[in-house]
């Protein structure tokens, strides 16, 4: 497969529920290699998303995945791979058992699904916790035996559906890491986000949904600095919130930094350059040896941008 070729083709791409319209005549060709698709919370990405990977039937227009349509095609679904949003695990089940049991639903033996989850937890590092129940798992770890699912039987194309949502700075890092790594060895990968700085950091071709719509396909640059322009507020949950914004607040890039009034772990930092910012944040937690939960931006910062791109372009 060429870096060119189309893996995705919509045309006029639409869906309902009921009478709201979650996705309104998405016409669009993706190629080969890695696609962020960006947009605020309820854009249309999962349901995109879902219309990719057969979860869901158009109300109206065309999809097709590889050339096929991916409705009830049990034959392309070995082709995909599938990590949600949303976690639905079996709690009493190892990593290692969740991952193995999925692997087989696409036909291979136990003993392959064996070799494959084994393999599979290697690449995303949960060896030491596979054989750990999941519900004692934390938000990354969870994160991690999701992908490793995912890429188990070694698809042609992993869907991904926030997958950085609620990790800390080092699980996202090595998730980054893993997805670059797969669109290395000729994969080709879909992933969401409503955080531009994640998707710059796996791919400089973007998606750009709001409201169902698409605005924008092509390099992020542009929509790069039109964010930037904006103050970005990020959210931090850590064990130590007073010590955390004390180092902060000789960041260059910060402009505000304010504390949740109800819970003493959340932090509210503002800045002005989000590319540095999130470049230096991991470092400044790890030299204070603070644990960490929960990095994310807000959608304020996005909400501005769409907003503008939607009065520029209707």
């Amino acid at each position: 497969m060429t870096n060119n070729s189309t893996i995705i083709k919509a045309i006029k791409l639409t869906k309902w529920y009921g009478r709201v319209i979650a996705l309104n005549k998405i016409t669009v060709n993706i190629p080969a290699g890695i696609t962020g698709l960006l947009g605020p919370n309820g854009a249309g990405k999962t349901t995109f998303i879902k219309l990719m990977i057969g979860n869901l039937r158009p109300s109206s227009g065309i999809i097709e995945v590889f050339n096929e349509n991916p409705w009830q095609n049990k034959k392309l679904y070995k082709k995909i791979g599938y990590c949600p949003e949303y976690d639905a695990f079996y709690n009493w089940q190892t990593g290692r058992e969740f991952v193995r049991t999925l692997t087989r639903l696409y036909g291979y033996t136990y003993q392959e699904s064996v070799q494959l989850a084994n393999e599979a937890i290697k690449t995303v590092k949960m060896e030491k916790h596979a054989d750990r129940v999941i519900g004692g798992y934390s938000k990354g770890m969870k994160q991690r035996i999701k992908l490793a699912q995912a890429i188990a039987h070694d698809p042609e194309l992993i869907i991904l559906d926030e997958p950085l949502a609620g990790a800390d700075p080092k699980t996202r890092a090595h998730l980054i890491n893993i997805i670059r790594d797969y669109v290395k060895r000729g994969k080709s990968v879909i992933v969401s986000s409503h955080i531009l700085h994640e998707i710059e950091k796996m791919s400089s071709r973007i998606l750009l949904v709001y409201e169902g719509k698409l605005l924008a396909f092509g390099k992020i640059h542009e929509i790069r600095d039109l964010i930037d322009k904006h103050p970005h507020e990020i959210k931090i949950i850590t064990e130590n919130s007073r010590k955390l914004s004390k180092a902060l607040v000789e960041h260059p890039t910060i402009i505000s930094i304010n504390f949740n009034k109800e819970d003493n772990n959340v932090l509210f930092v503002k800045t002005l350059d989000p590319a540095t910012f999130y470049r230096d944040l991991p470092k400044i937690i790890d030299s204070l040896g603070l644990k960490t939960w929960h990095i994310s931006s807000t959608d304020d910062n996005l909400e501005a941008v769409f907003k503008y791109l939607v009065k520029r372009e209707w």
